[in-house]
This record gives C-alpha cells, structure tokens and sequence, in this order.
C-alpha cells in the first residue's frame, strides 16, 4: 500500500479546500490502494478529525507556524516581532520553526511516506528533499508583488521562495497564462521553471443534488441583489465584516439589495432586515413576502449557494484566490474586490486589468464600483463569457494524475 502525506497551511481555508478536493477524485486516478496522513493546526486540524472521524489515527496536528491575527487579517508589526521574541501564546518563530520541523521530522521517519504533497507548508519540501521522497508543492504565490510601500516583507519573501523551490514539482492551481488570475503573485526565476506546472484550479465539480427549494432561495428568486461574501480566518473574515457595515450605511446603499455570507455554523446570524427598518427570520420574512433590503446567513449549503451565485448581480469579495475562480470562471459573475493582503489586492488588480471586476479600497469606491458594473453590465458580461471558455478547473484531476504518475515511476 502506497503512503501519501498531506501537509496543509492553516492559515485560512484555501489550502484545506484544495486538498479536499484533491482527495475526492484520488481514488480515481491511482491503480493501487493508498493511505493518507493529514497535518495542519488549528481550525483546520478540528476540520479534518470531523471530516475524517473514522480516520483520526492519520489526523496529525503540527504547529506550522502562521502570523500573529491582528483585527484585519494579520498584525505586521507583532508578526515581525515575533520572529525572535514571544508574542501573546506564540514562541518565538525562530523556536516554532525548530519545533515544527521537529515534530514533521519525526513522522517522516515513522510513516516512510511515498509522496507527499504540500498545500502551502514549505518546510516539508525541506525534508522530503533530504530523504529522496518526491513533493508536490500546491500554491499561486512565489515572490508576489508587494504594495503600500511593503519592500521590507522582500527578505522573507525570499527566503520562503528558497523553500518552495526545493519540492520536485511546484503546481499552481490557477489556469495557464494569460488566464492566470494570480499571475501578479507570481515571479518564478529561470532556474526553477521547468519544475513548475499550471495545474488549473481545484474547482467543485460535485453536482448539488436538487432539493425543493429553502426558504431563502424562494425569499430571493426573482430579486435584483448582490451578494457579499465573507471568508477566510477569524481576524480575515471579522475585517471584511466590518469593511461592509461601513458601506452598507452610506445613504446610496439603502435601495441595494444585499445578501451577506458570514461563513459561520451559527443559526444566530440568520436575519432579514425589511425595508421597513424591522428585523424578521428568513421563514416568517417569505410567508410575509417582506420587501428586504439585507439577508444576513450565517452558512449556506451548496444549493443555496449555487442558487444565490445564479441570481446574484455582482459578488463582493476580500480576493481570496479560491473564491475568485469559483466566481468569475464557474459562475461568471464581476466581483468587487475589497482586498486584505497584498495578496489579494494583485489578484483584483489582475481582474480588474481584464474588465472582469472593480478593485475597491475604500467605501466610496465600493459604491461607484456597484454602479460602474450596473452601467456596463453587457460589457463585464461578455468579459467574463471568453474568461469562462478558458477557464481551467481541473486542479485537482490534473494534481491526481501528476500523483499517479510519480508513483508509478517509483515501482
């Protein structure tokens, strides 16, 4: 039996996503059984033991160092503080770095692994290559352009592009350029490109199982609304809340129709806000045929989602890269890109370059943005159409057949 390791960055949910996807079509791809052991920390870590309860014995929980949060994604200066002295419950990096590789030492000389395939966790190409094992390293960052005057991040970035090179294949889950939305995230040297491989994204190609409609779907068929999408950790998602409210209290807000996504398991947050200023549960606000201004979900399911991708107008996003594929390839939709990192703010300038959404930093641009893309519907239409045909979303087919292949080659 074939033994793959699956080491995922937690910081955030698009490494988790891929890597999910990635075990889905698997079993497809490879002739012979295989056993995967998952590594990450955190959130992601209790997301894969309820994923997996009956495969806890191969859930490993590793230390991987991530950013110290600060109240809109993470704190620079507590960050770089932190890389030699504690912050908060975090040793220093210098000591987490020492004690991660450690601990991921440890299992590689325990469960002798066949490949390994690393989503965003750098250190495991380090021991994979210093014992011969082959490693695949999923990302669709290498050397990102940095903004606002950021130039003092570059040696890290440096050193962290050192690491990334040292995996056999690096895969980049976006579409072959020029259709790579994350293509300002990227500055690959010569040396290291033929190693390099345009995968495409890991998009969902599970078909929703039509069920009769929710109570929401019919609450919003019919309707001219956007929808707002927050994602991404506690400190990511609670700043793209709080960027939101501030737009949805400007005066040329109060006829735009919203839905917001809070990405939250918490039936608490479900609401319907009425143009008459009152409060109602999605239930009673359908039986009411209430005229809504604002839906406020805690979490959709995939029906609902698909329904309010399909129905929506635009879709307001922080420019997280897993999102913005599903958005603007699947379901060719303009998004309003109101970015977090650097990161982010490459991917919407991108998107914007191609006329496919608007990037926004501010509320005031978020409002003309919504009525920019209302005004030129037809031409953002057509944009995203020729950006679909070429979209590639079979990330993760093209990961399990590169897996295929390199255990195959080890017979």
């Amino acid at each position: 039996m074939k033994k793959i390791g699956q080491f995922i960055y937690p910081w955030g949910n698009g490494h988790y996503t891929r890597m999910m996807r990635l075990d889905e079509v698997l079993p497809k791809y490879l002739n012979e059984e295989f056993d995967t052991h998952y590594f990450s920390k955190g959130e992601i870590y209790k997301k894969l033991l309820e994923k997996f309860p009956d495969k806890r014995k191969n859930v490993h929980e590793v230390l991987m160092p991530t950013p110290i949060d600060g109240k809109v994604g993470p704190s620079v200066a507590l960050s770089l503080l932190n890389i030699l002295f504690p912050v908060e419950d975090n040793h220093s990096l210098v000591n987490q770095v020492k004690n991660y590789m450690k601990k991921e030492r440890e299992f590689y000389d325990k469960e002798k692994f066949d490949v390994v395939i690393n989503d965003g966790d750098m250190g495991s190409n380090v021991l994979a290559k210093n014992r011969g094992i082959p490693s695949l390293f999923v990302t669709n960052q290498y050397m990102p352009k940095l903004w606002k005057s950021r130039s003092y991040l570059k040696p890290g970035l440096y050193f962290i592009s050192k690491q990334i090179a040292k995996a056999t294949r690096v895969l980049v889950a976006d579409s072959a350029p020029p259709h790579t939305i994350c293509e300002y995230n990227l500055n690959f040297p010569d040396d290291i490109k033929d190693k390099v491989t345009y995968v495409g994204h890991f998009s969902n190609r599970k078909l929703v199982n039509s069920t009769s409609q929710t109570d929401l779907e019919r609450l919003v068929d019919g309707t001219d609304f956007g929808y707002w999408m927050r994602t991404g950790n506690k400190p990511t998602n609670d700043g793209t809340g709080q960027r939101y409210e501030e737009v949805f209290h400007e005066s040329e807000m109060n006829d735009e129709r919203r839905i917001i996504s809070h990405a939250k398991n918490d039936k608490s947050i479900d609401r319907v806000v009425g143009k008459d200023g009152k409060k109602y549960s999605i239930g009673e606000a359908y039986e009411k045929k209430i005229d809504w201004i604002q839906i406020d979900i805690g979490f959709l399911t995939e029906q609902e989602m698909q329904t309010i991708l399909t129905g929506c107008k635009y879709v307001v996003i922080n420019g997280s890269h897993t999102i913005m594929g599903e958005i603007m390839g699947i379901n060719s939709k303009p998004i309003i890109g109101m970015p977090i990192y650097d990161e982010h703010t490459n991917q919407i300038k991108w998107a914007e370059e191609k006329q496919l959404g608007v990037l926004a930093e501010s509320k005031k641009q978020v409002i003309k943005a919504i009525q920019m893309i209302r005004q030129n519907y037809n031409k953002y239409q057509e944009k995203l159409g020729v950006f679909s045909e070429n979209f590639d979303g079979n990330g993760a087919e093209n990961t399990a057949k590169i897996v295929s292949d390199v255990l195959e080659r080890k017979k």
